[in-house]
């Protein structure tokens, strides 16, 4: 080769000095970092304002922070500063005389409307907060560190700790009624004549499908404590005589010879080979034209937001289950002996599966 010349090397130094340029976040870029990273502030604002109960203090009308903070028992300006942060950022809204109000987003935060998010927010900011933040222990591991942080898996915890408990029932139950509609409306059950919902807790969702569906026989299959709470529903929806109830563990077996085999948010809570063993089961008590409905939130490729990815973390980090995509369910069917016929979304941010043999 011959010697390099003057502007040759010029054009090598720049290159070398350009590699050797550090990137500069802009303004909005740091900011959007930094609103990321200090999330847990404003999750935890709700949840202290849950737990004092505010909105149910504020649905009547306006009242003033002092006063609140005499009601809550709370230090006036405390409490005064949380309402402020607060209404910043949507929840509440703050007049000139220090009296808040409720805002759209915060009648959400009330105990006494049907699709309340009180329960909710206690529930991310007591036991899963605290586990949330063994995240690290999760990810070296592969193990969920809810268990890690109480010493036991998480129904078993609830189960022990009566209050706790009554707040994670609660909480899957304003869940299951956001998304009833979608189910209900998503699905044709023309076809299916009797369905087991299998682990269907208080039975709200197989009494909407029996309501919506006169045709319908229903089967309500869950553990003996879900089912003592759910016949009181099914009595008062006056569908007691189309719902027989059953007790039972779903990994021993489930109520055989029914059309459909509905599973709710149920898979998710679980690791494949417990999942599978929860399908077989199902396989081996339909007939041979049976189908299988499951509603999960089916995870999506690519980089677009989707709350099913958020979950699917918190699936690890507190049960060991996980969030699934359309391959991995067509897997876990594969693996039970069905197949997988199709994959309807509905007007939620679940999806049904339906499986046949």
């Amino acid at each position: 080769m011959g010697k390099a010349t003057k502007k040759n090397k010029v054009v090598l130094v720049m290159q070398l000095q350009q590699k050797n340029v550090q990137p500069r976040l802009d303004i909005k870029a740091k900011m959007a970092l930094l609103q990321m990273s200090s999330g847990y502030w404003i999750s935890q604002s709700l949840y202290a304002v849950a737990k004092l109960g505010i909105a149910d203090l504020l649905k009547d009308g306006a009242e003033n922070y002092k006063q609140l903070a005499k009601i809550t028992d709370t230090d006036s300006q405390s409490l005064y500063r949380l309402l402020r942060a607060l209404a910043s950022v949507g929840i509440f809204a703050e007049e000139e005389s220090g009296n808040f109000t409720l805002t759209e987003i915060a009648q959400g935060l009330r105990s006494d409307i049907p699709e309340s998010m009180r329960d909710s927010i206690l529930l991310g900011g007591e036991e899963y907060y605290h586990a949330w933040s063994n995240l690290l222990y999760s990810l070296k591991t592969g193990e969920n560190a809810f268990e890690r942080e109480y010493g036991m898996p998480v129904f078993d915890y609830y189960s022990q700790n009566a209050e706790s408990g009554e707040v994670f029932d609660r909480a899957m139950d304003n869940i299951s009624e956001a998304i009833k509609p979608a189910i209900v409306n998503g699905y044709d059950f023309s076809e299916i004549t009797t369905l087991v919902d299998v682990g269907g807790g208080n039975g709200s969702l197989i009494a909407a499908i029996l309501k919506a569906n006169p045709h319908l026989q229903g089967t309500l299959f869950d553990q003996p404590d879900a089912i003592a709470t759910a016949e009181s529903l099914l009595n008062a929806d006056q569908i007691q005589d189309r719902c027989e109830t059953v007790e039972g563990d779903f990994f021993e077996s489930v109520p055989s010879g029914a059309d459909a085999y509905f599973l709710k948010y149920i898979l998710h809570n679980w690791d494949d080979d417990q999942a599978i063993a929860i399908l077989r089961n199902c396989y081996q008590a339909m007939p041979a034209n049976g189908k299988l409905l499951i509603v999960e939130q089916v995870i999506p490729p690519g980089n677009e937001p989707f709350s099913g990815k958020l979950i699917d973390l918190h699936m690890l980090v507190t049960l060991g289950g996980r969030e699934r995509t359309a391959a991995e369910y067509q897997s876990l069917l594969e693996a039970s002996g069905f197949s997988l016929n199709k994959i309807i979304p509905t007007r939620s941010n679940v999806s049904i599966i339906e499986g046949v043999k």
